[in-house]
């Protein structure tokens, strides 16, 4: 069924952009749980599959619904741009445990038996104590599964963000609605989610709203966050069919040989626009071999940039997505 999010003026005039690593972890802890998701992200799951085994998961599985209520307190929107992953479970930690409670309780309710089992049973009669067992797992989750690929992920959706903020200024609020996932639409001042689970409508009521791309979350987008969380609405982000791909292999012979390996591989790494360091980590070289690479590659007219806060994004020109792309013989 579809979810409905009401706007007014001061509601359009309060809508961003926002990054979550506390998001990227509950996704991915999902991912673990859920077979059919963890096609997208086979590379991923052989590098922590490992790690991951000495993770006990159970207490999150238990509150995280496929078609159902899921708890906001342990994964709340971000308050700015750039929250940090120690940020964000410092809000989880200081949550007013009755909040919690009613917010778990919903949870354990629409997963068949959870309510009257032991474990949802003893996480209710405690709150105070779940939470803090929960922020813990969640802390331990990132360490593993996130924070050692974070600077791959982060480079990705910030390209996102990056793509989506010219289009907005392109095409509007909404025509950049039906970009972001064709689950949404726009029509009278209503945002409309094809399909989520949970309340069927809110006012947003002057809040706004966030936008958060996600790579675990994907292809699905993910709405709604009760009161007194600022309403989000996490959906798909561009590019994750090159997200895991390893330095080099999508890079052409032929066009190795006619620009040179490393500088082939710079243009070929750049399927979203990407900064210097991002690139140097992608590829292992050292920032200042990038940095050069970058520029020859755009003064030969491969390449673009532009400033996105503090970094100088870089994205292949038409001319350079052909020689990128150019069938291997």
């Amino acid at each position: 069924m579809p979810f409905h999010l009401h706007f007014d003026e001061s509601d359009l005039l309060r809508c961003r952009f926002a990054l979550s690593p506390l998001g990227e972890t509950q996704a991915a802890v999902r991912v673990l749980a859920v077979p059919e998701r963890q096609g997208y992200h086979l590379p991923w799951l052989r590098r922590i599959r490992q790690a991951a085994a000495g993770l006990d998961l159970g207490p999150l599985w238990l509150l995280m619904n496929e078609r159902g209520h899921n708890p906001d307190f342990f994964c709340p929107p971000p308050l700015g741009p750039g929250t940090s992953f120690e940020e964000e479970i410092a809000v989880v930690r200081a949550v007013d445990p009755r909040l919690a409670r009613d917010d778990m309780a919903w949870a354990l309710s629409e997963r068949p038996g959870a309510l009257e089992s032991a474990a949802g049973r003893a996480m209710l009669a405690d709150p105070a104590r779940t939470v803090r067992e929960l922020a813990d797992l969640l802390e331990q989750a990132w360490r593993v599964l996130i924070e050692p690929h974070w600077p791959r992920l982060r480079a990705l959706l910030e390209a996102d963000v990056a793509y989506h903020s010219r289009r907005l200024a392109a095409v509007g609020f909404e025509r950049l609605l039906g970009e972001l996932s064709p689950q949404l639409s726009w029509s009278e001042s209503t945002l409309t989610i094809s399909r989520t689970a949970g309340r069927r409508s809110r006012v947003l009521g002057g809040q706004g709203l966030v936008l958060m791309p996600s790579v675990f979350a994907w292809p699905d987008v993910i709405a709604g966050f009760e009161a007194p969380w600022l309403p989000a609405v996490i959906y798909p982000a561009r590019g994750i069919g090159g997200l895991w791909t390893e330095p080099g292999a999508s890079t052409p012979d032929a066009l190795a040989r006619l620009l040179g390996r490393a500088r082939a591989d710079v243009l070929c790494a750049l399927d979203e626009p990407a900064g210097t360091s991002t690139l140097a980590h992608r590829l292992g070289l050292a920032p200042s071999s990038v940095s050069a690479h970058l520029s020859a590659l755009r003064a030969a007219g491969l390449l673009t940039s532009h400033r996105y806060g503090h970094q100088v994004l870089y994205e292949r020109t038409p001319l350079g997505i052909a020689l990128a792309v150019s069938p291997r013989p």
